[in-house]
């Protein structure tokens, strides 16, 4: 997993609320295994019509939005069942961060393992980058994992929230089993100084 560093990009909306994995990466792309390809898949429903060329409407398809690092989703982004490759289908697709009002528990975790940011930010904040990204795509906003801050083109920062350990992976690039491999040589030493008992029965 790649360590999320401070960045600057360009947004793209896609201010739908309640936009639900399925749509991200529709149920018939759950049989791989593995992340490879799955970008050109993302919002595949939306994206693409039924002979598989481009919707001209869609913004993912739009040339002012090509290579926008920001998704900014509409409110309870990533409701509905439970995919890792909900993540994995925005991180191919270009993504490093997506940016909502509210995500769904279980896509914020998900997101979280897998080295993409979930981003919760005011409304006020959320309608604000929706028109900046409508009226100037080429404008930019910089997203810090560090400070936890999002800031908008006008020098205004905005914080957001993580958790602590969420924080210490992404900016290490470290997934679970990578932090606890990390660890290996403090739980050397304390197997060492704490030899297994022996149980014994009355």
């Amino acid at each position: 997993m790649e360590p999320i560093q401070k960045f600057s990009g360009r947004m793209v909306a896609l201010p739908i609320n309640d936009i639900d994995t399925d749509q991200i990466i529709p149920a018939r792309y759950l049989k791989v295994t593995d992340k490879n390809g799955l970008g050109s898949a993302c919002f595949s429903d939306w994206r693409y019509e039924a002979d598989g060329s481009p919707k001209p409407e869609f913004p993912l398809n739009q040339p002012q939005h090509q290579g926008a690092a920001v998704l900014i989703g509409g409110h309870n982004f990533g409701c509905g069942s439970s995919r890792e490759h909900a993540p994995w289908a925005l991180l191919g697709a270009g993504f490093k961060a997506v940016i909502s009002t509210y995500f769904a528990d279980i896509f914020r975790n998900n997101a979280l393992k897998n080295g993409l940011l979930p981003v919760v930010v005011d409304a006020d904040t959320h309608h604000q980058l929706i028109s900046l990204s409508q009226e100037d795509p080429s404008s930019q906003i910089t997203v810090d994992l560090e400070s936890q801050t999002v800031t908008l083109p006008d020098g205004r920062a905005v914080s957001f929230p993580v958790d602590p350990f969420s924080r210490y992976c992404l900016l290490n690039g470290v997934d679970q089993l990578g932090f606890l491999v990390s660890l290996d040589e403090h739980i050397g030493r304390y197997e060492a100084a704490n030899p297994g008992r022996v149980m014994t029965t009355a």
